[in-house]
């Protein structure tokens, strides 16, 4: 099986090093680049095409959330997925970087083993927000403009119904003990959901259930 390419984002040179060390650890892994700021990034990650980006969300000569906004944009990157590294005071940034298409976000304090399974996670195409996280982007959301419902009138009664759930941050085998699905069952679901709202991951999907009106802070 082939490894897991990844490119470091970060503006401290420290932060990298750490991040190298701890991602080249693991044979499915392999960081293919580092960059120090958001302009340099975006050339790294054109040349390169990684599977994952760790992306540091503020640093000078060009920001996180720009540099994941022209990525994500590009069909050549069409492939690529971008992790906000992120502190627990970045929550202005969260839901901004989400509408930019960011897969997710991982705290700098993350422990090792997490870090290399969320990774791996991301690679595989999955979103990656806790329900902690998830809590904080619909707080974000909260400042954003007013909801717009019509977006999700194309779907089911039941597809709403899963849309909600993974509004609230919840996992599939959660999603399917809640409605009464098997795990597989949810993932379809979620797959659909995927599909016929254009959206990139589980990420996006937290934002268009809250544009949409159909959660709020404070559910679930």
């Amino acid at each position: 099986m082939n490894a897991v390419r990844v490119v470091l984002v970060d503006d401290q040179h420290l932060v990298r090093t750490g991040l190298r060390a701890l991602l080249d650890r693991a044979p499915d892994l392999s960081v293919v680049g580092e960059a120090g700021d958001g302009e340099s990034a975006v050339r790294l990650v054109r040349a390169e095409r990684p599977d994952v980006v760790l992306m540091d969300v503020r640093m000078p000569g060009g920001d996180g959330i720009e540099a994941t906004r022209r990525i994500l944009a590009d069909p050549q990157l069409a492939g690529v997925h971008v992790v906000m590294l992120t502190t627990f005071d970045d929550d202005e940034y969260l839901f901004e970087a989400i509408r930019a298409g960011a897969a997710g976000f991982l705290l700098k304090d993350t422990p090792p083993d997490a870090l290399r399974d969320a990774v791996r996670v991301v690679a595989a195409g999955e979103g990656l927000l806790s329900p902690a996280v998830t809590r904080r982007v619909l707080a974000a959301a909260a400042r954003s403009p007013a909801a717009d419902p019509a977006r999700l009138a194309g779907l089911t009664t039941r597809e709403r119904e899963v849309l909600a759930q993974v509004g609230a941050g919840r996992s599939n085998a959660e999603i399917g003990a809640a409605l009464f699905l098997s795990p597989d069952t949810a993932r379809t679901y979620v797959s659909r959901l995927l599909q016929k709202l254009r959206a990139r991951d589980r990420a996006q999907l937290v934002v268009i259930a809250y544009e949409s009106g159909l959660v709020r802070p404070g559910d679930g």
